[in-house]
């Protein structure tokens, strides 16, 4: 207020314009950054995790359960987290206990949270895939011009000795910040349709135990191209059986693809696995090429030739096949 009162004082001096322009610019500035800073400083919340399992993962729905243990301390007793507390990516959660301490002056709370959580999984080089499963908590009484998190750092936060089957725990970071919402929540008083909330953030990074539900998932295919290839040591007059094989091979690698895609969720991206069976499929039908190769040959009495044409052509293909499933699987386990 005197920063003002004096602004209308000079405003009133019969002084040269610029100059005057200048003063009242400057003050005008002070003023801002007086108000400012009288503004309260925010309420800060420090906040705690300690994960004590992970379970149901849900591959197919993008559903996961977790336990945990959640903390908070803080000064300010007007602060309701029993009542306000947000979980924004959660499809459920329940707060299983709560006790609270009031004692120095400080609230000291403690609840054990039950969730069933939502995330996006990346399964593009499924099944040496990694994954990160994110959990975010907000207070959804006061905003972060009110009330700021700061992470309790101190400790593991997991327990290392539950096990997640078919994966190992990489790492879990845990962090803060500032989610912003482009709205008011019908706030008239708003200056701007915008909020913005304190957040605390949980990052957990899991690897999948890959060796064994590789060879569960692909080894059906690489079954089905081994029996298209055997075509290369049958005599190439022998119609029927050369076809007849290479055919069945086909649909059995799209039956594969079939399979494993019912247990995947939906991507739009092209995936190892449909990498895998692409290359499969085009092998077999290269496969059949041959064949029809060898096959006029014979019709035109050139048998050497025909048989030159699957040798050379199959253990072209084999090498190329194999070449090509090392690069991608080596790939994809690269992450």
């Amino acid at each position: 207020m005197p920063a003002i009162n004096l602004i209308r004082m000079l405003a009133g001096l019969n002084t040269d314009c610029c100059m005057r322009k200048y003063i009242l610019l400057v003050l005008l500035a002070f003023s801002s950054f007086i108000s400012r800073a009288q503004d309260p400083a925010p309420d800060t919340v420090r906040v705690g995790l300690y994960i004590t399992s992970i379970h149901d993962i849900d591959f197919k729905q993008k559903e996961y359960s977790i336990n945990f243990w959640l903390w908070f301390k803080y000064k300010n007793k007007d602060l309701d987290f029993e009542h306000n507390l947000e979980i924004p990516n959660a499809k459920s959660f329940t707060q299983s206990y709560v006790t609270t301490d009031t004692s120095n002056g400080r609230v000291y709370m403690l609840m054990k949270m039950q969730c069933v959580m939502k995330d996006s999984w990346k399964i593009n080089n499924f099944p040496f895939d990694q994954q990160r499963l994110r959990l975010f908590i907000e207070n959804s009484q006061y905003d972060s011009k009110a009330m700021v998190f700061q992470a309790d750092t101190i400790g593991s936060h997991f327990d290392a000795r539950f096990a997640l089957n078919g994966w190992t725990i990489d790492s879990c970071v845990i962090t803060t910040g500032v989610k912003k919402y482009e709205t008011a929540f019908g706030d008239d008083r708003a200056a701007k349709p915008q909020a913005e909330y304190s957040n605390f953030r949980v990052r957990l990074v899991i690897d999948r135990s890959a060796n064994g539900l590789f060879w569960k998932m692909f080894l059906g295919m690489y079954i089905a191209f081994l029996i298209a290839y055997v075509c290369f040591f049958i005599h190439a007059d022998i119609l029927d059986a050369r076809f007849g094989l290479s055919v069945g091979a086909l649909f059995a690698v799209v039956g594969n693809k079939y399979i494993i895609d019912s247990a995947l969720p939906e991507s739009t991206t092209f995936t190892l696995v449909d990498t895998l069976h692409g290359i499969t499929l085009f092998c077999i039908l290269a496969v059949i090429v041959a064949n029809t190769w060898a096959l006029a040959l014979v019709k035109k009495n050139q048998h050497k030739k025909a048989d030159r044409v699957d040798r050379r052509f199959g253990t072209a293909l084999m090498v190329l096949y194999i070449l090509l499933n090392i690069y991608f699987i080596w790939q994809a386990s690269l992450h």
